[in-house]
């Protein structure tokens, strides 16, 4: 069994690091932490087919799909780099720190 940790959590600014859509910088929508997945909003938009549901008419539904959260890092807007995290102890909790500059990254 892996380790399910993830540093990357809901609501979280990425940006693509690798893959077809490298550069992309977007907000994560889900996070799937069994498979060490994220989805984020505008990459990798996939076309399902839906069939209709009573009233509901068919259609074809663009979503956006997982991604493997290697292909991501988390993303400052301030300095405009992404950033590598770390976890320190910050009055008594454990918060998500940006590792070069010992800054915390949750605004809690």
């Amino acid at each position: 069994m892996s380790n399910n940790k993830m540093r990357i959590r809901k609501g979280d600014t990425v940006k693509v690091i690798a893959g077809k859509q490298r550069g992309t910088v977007g907000r994560v929508i889900r996070v799937i932490p069994s498979d060490r997945k994220v989805v984020v909003e505008g990459v990798r938009v996939v076309k399902r087919h839906q069939k209709p549901v009573g009233d509901q008419p068919g259609a074809i539904v663009r979503k956006e799909a997982p991604i493997d959260v290697s292909n991501v890092a988390l993303w400052d807007a301030d300095a405009g780099s992404t950033v590598k995290v770390g976890y320190a102890d910050h009055d008594g909790k454990k918060v998500r720190v940006n590792r070069a500059s010992g800054a915390p990254i949750d605004a809690e």
